[in-house]
């Protein structure tokens, strides 16, 4: 008898316990079956984040010179090819010289007849052999011929053309045999170390410039700053067809990466803000919106409940699906324009597989947004 009211006591002890059990797994499970997803949450944090207006820009150079010939002939040499860096005087095209070059020998040797010539009778005239108007005549003879050899010794020098300042030669247009003509360009002369970016700014962003002001040239895939430069010039009206006004800066292209006629996307840094800010992992988008999540209650999940489990303990906390208006990414952070506050503890982890009104469970430590 004894045994029996043992083994009876034992029996209402283990179903005691095991309802305590299934109790406590209920109060876990969240009521839904599965334990708290567990997150890292944080406030939003305060940044700088610099205003900018990015638009297009086109580059020209600041030095260009065209290349022409001052005197027709055949092309004899080209000593360049487009593309290569050229120096100051550097012989670039010879014209061909034979029949001035004979013309240069034949003259050269009339001038010192004839000097030599005005000399001897200089020395009569001296003697009394010779009158001074001979000698006035031979005179006038040898400075004529000297002048007829400088000016071919001149049209001889034409025949070399070379080039007026250091740069880089765009294309050409000739090649040996070909004849040039006086004044017909061929080609042209670039220097690409300083380039002017010629800048379309939206017409209704126009107030925010001011000279001095960065600009930043970015490479069209990354984004990155390939080079650098101040606003120098803001054109006072805005073109109608485009709606857009014209701004120029001065680029620094020493290191050549840059090319005359080149378009880039540009930014124009006209500001610095202090704003909340969230870190690019909390950042989920859908159907063309911006959401993150916060932690919250179940009260302030009934207030937007979806279609999410309300039977849920007081004291859970659940993910709340918070539509946000952002500004663009800086380094891993966007500038939060619209939806949160800075007691808001936004979702910075485990954000994958998140739904509104998810029970979530914070981690003992949570990271820095």
């Amino acid at each position: 008898m004894a045994e029996r009211t043992l083994s009876l006591q034992a029996v209402t002890l283990v179903r005691r316990f095991s309802g305590l059990a299934l109790m406590a797994l209920v109060g876990c499970s969240s009521g839904s079956g599965k334990p708290p997803q567990q997150v890292s949450a944080a406030q939003p944090k305060t940044e700088v984040f610099v205003q900018s207006i990015d638009t297009v820009s086109t580059l020209e150079a600041t030095e260009e010179i065209e290349l022409a010939a001052q005197a027709a002939g055949r092309v004899q040499r080209v000593l360049v090819r487009a593309g290569d860096r050229v120096e100051p005087q550097q012989l670039l095209l010879v014209l061909d010289q034979a029949q001035l070059k004979a013309d240069v020998t034949a003259l050269k040797a009339q001038s010192e007849a004839d000097r030599l010539a005005y000399q001897r009778l200089e020395g009569l005239v001296r003697q009394g052999a010779a009158t001074a108007l001979q000698r006035d005549e031979f005179r006038a003879k040898a400075v004529g011929s000297r002048q007829a050899l400088r000016a071919r010794l001149a049209d001889l020098a034409y025949k070399d053309l070379r080039a007026p300042i250091a740069g880089v030669i765009s294309d050409l247009s000739v090649k040996p045999g070909d004849l040039v003509q006086a004044g017909t360009p061929f080609s042209r002369i670039i220097r690409n170390e300083s380039l002017q970016a010629r800048i379309d700014v939206p017409a209704g962003q126009a107030n925010q410039l001011a000279k001095g002001q960065l600009v930043q040239l970015l490479d069209g895939q990354s984004q990155r700053p390939l080079a650098k430069g101040r606003l120098t010039s803001i054109d006072p009206t805005v073109n109608a067809s485009s709606q857009t006004l014209l701004a120029k800066a001065t680029i620094n292209n020493a290191n050549g990466q840059l090319r005359d006629g080149q378009r880039l996307r540009t930014r124009l840094i006209v500001g610095a803000k202090r704003q909340l800010s969230v870190p690019f992992a909390a950042v989920t988008r859908q159907f063309g919106q911006t959401f993150v999540f916060v932690v919250g209650s179940p009260s302030q999940l009934k207030a937007d409940p979806g279609k999410a489990n309300l039977k849920l303990p007081p004291n859970s906390l659940v993910a709340l699906q918070r539509k946000v208006s952002l500004g663009p990414l800086q380094g891993d952070r966007y500038p939060v324009l619209q939806g949160l506050s800075e007691s808001d503890r936004v979702i910075t982890s485990s954000t994958l597989g998140l739904r509104h009104g998810l029970p979530v469970r914070l981690t003992p430590r949570p990271a820095n947004p």
